[in-house]
């Protein structure tokens, strides 16, 4: 089953490239590798707002994540023009606007490393790395970015 195929069964649909909130590009291809900026957590077209631990539970900081997934995918696909064309996702970094006691950003970042498993299988496995930090642009919840080999 091609990529689009698994994301037309888990009703996905892919978002245009978001703008970017500062000096930056929403992606850099060189060479085999797609750098994907950092994206945020969105709710209804918004900042998905809260801090982790402290306004929003690990469920809803999971939901989250995965919703950033999906408009990773979005901008990767303006990047390489074919999801199929995606060799493996290498490496995905995940911020967690997190309480200074709250320590399950890694159960948060599953939300995006399991939907990349789900639509890429054994290509969407990849080295991570989930960080709990004291604030994100706008006070989103979660700000994930992304490498991929194309």
């Amino acid at each position: 089953m091609g990529v689009y195929d698994k994301l037309k069964e888990l009703n996905i649909t892919l978002p245009p490239v978001a703008t970017p909130a500062a000096a930056y590009v929403p992606f850099v291809r060189t060479g085999n590798l797609v750098f994907i900026s950092g994206h945020i957590a969105k709710k209804d077209g918004k900042a998905w707002v809260g801090q982790l631990g402290k306004t929003i539970q690990t469920e809803e900081g999971k939901q989250a994540a995965r919703a950033i997934a999906v408009d990773l995918l979005g901008t990767l696909h303006a990047a390489v023009g074919d999801l199929d064309q995606v060799k493996r996702i290498v490496k995905v970094m995940s911020l967690v606007n997190s309480s200074p006691d709250f320590t399950e950003q890694h159960l948060v970042t599953n939300g995006a490393s399991e939907l990349f498993g789900q639509v890429f299988g054994d290509k969407g496995a990849h080295a991570r790395s989930a960080f709990g930090v004291a604030q994100i642009p706008m006070g989103a919840c979660v700000e994930i970015e992304l490498i991929a080999e194309v």
